[in-house]
């Protein structure tokens, strides 16, 4: 592996010290040392190692206590933890492995083997962190946690959440003469600004559908100020989107749609999967947005009823919706 892989060794013999130092340091391996398992733990608070060696029988506190105590702790329970030890009885062996630990090699031990077993392990905790931070890109954090314990059926019911559906305006005819290179550097440029509009107010971002942006608030961790924080996603992209047209020279409108209500949310799929919402709320909400005028965020009465204290808004009226009859809307009157 490279320089930025570090390793704490943790052994109360310094011969031993010496020799593991002198051999990961001539493969270019950071290392921080400790000679129990308590001093470990004090180490772990102030260095983050990428992989463990550690050895079992050590004064103060063991090497099997010390395992137990880094895979309970939420901060460092993913590190890698390789026991080097001269304790190679099969109990003591599938104690460790039990424990949390990757591998088990016993003393004495091989230069070669042990360095490819670190490698090794080093690549494999490597690509779970990728595969970590993909499945994150695609799935909110609690529902990745449960997908990856084992829980195949994955299905809520929300009683309350807020859904928001955005759409550029005229979108077809704005790109009818751009490259497909430039229409998808533009789209993620938008798009990653909205993004980072969504984690600053803990907006849940569900999908994008060409040019359209649908997020929601209020799951998987529910929050009572759900309409709020939806509402502010909504004006911040709004200003997003003015801020956009004048970098680019360009002229870009969105339309917002926004509706509150009870939904159910879940994983469908098994290879492209993906996290959807479903319900009457969402389909008003996505009804609001196409239904909608140009540059303007438009939303449903049970919206209106929980933040017409804090915004502004001008009554549109009913506006006719498929399946629905006539819907009562309101248009925000400042963003």
């Amino acid at each position: 592996m490279t320089a930025e892989n570090r390793i704490l060794i943790v052994d109360d013999t310094p011969a031993n010290i010496q020799t593991l130092t002198t051999i990961l340091k001539e493969k270019g391996f950071q290392i921080s040392v400790a000679t129990n398992g308590k001093q470990a733990l004090e180490v772990l608070k102030h260095v983050h190692p990428d992989l463990i060696l550690l050895d079992v029988m050590m004064p103060e506190m063991d090497g099997f206590e010390a395992c137990e105590r880094i895979k309970a702790s939420p901060e460092w329970h993913d590190i890698p933890i390789i026991f080097l030890t001269s304790k190679t009885e099969t109990e003591d062996i599938v104690r460790g492995f039990e424990l949390g630990a990757v591998d088990y090699v016993g003393k004495p031990f091989n230069a070669h083997e042990l360095l490819a077993r670190v490698n090794t392990h080093l690549s494999m905790d490597r690509l779970r962190r990728e595969n970590e931070r993909l499945l994150l890109n695609i799935l909110p954090a609690a529902i990745a946690e449960r997908l990856r314990s084992g829980n195949e059926l994955i299905a809520d019911g929300f009683a309350e959440v807020s859904v928001l559906f955005a759409d550029i305006v005229g979108f077809t005819h704005m790109t009818a003469s751009m490259s497909a290179e430039n229409v998808v550097e533009m789209l993620n440029d938008l798009f990653t600004r909205f993004d980072l509009a969504a984690h600053e107010f803990s907006i849940e971002k569900i999908k994008t559908i060409g040019d359209a942006y649908m997020a929601v608030c209020g799951l998987p961790d529910p929050c009572v100020d759900h309409t709020e924080k939806i509402m502010k996603m909504a004006v911040r992209m709004m200003q997003i989107a003015h801020e956009f047209s004048a970098e680019r020279n360009m002229s870009l409108q969105l339309r917002i749609g926004v509706n509150t209500g009870p939904v159910v949310a879940g994983i469908i799929g098994r290879r492209k999967f993906i996290y959807d919402l479903w319900g009457d709320t969402v389909n008003l909400a996505s009804r609001m947005e196409s239904h909608g005028i140009p540059d303007t965020i438009q939303v449903t009465r049970s919206v209106f009823e929980k933040v017409k204290d804090q915004y502004s808004f001008e009554p549109r009226g009913a506006i006719e919706v498929k399946g629905k009859g006539a819907i009562e809307t309101w248009i925000l009157a400042h963003h």
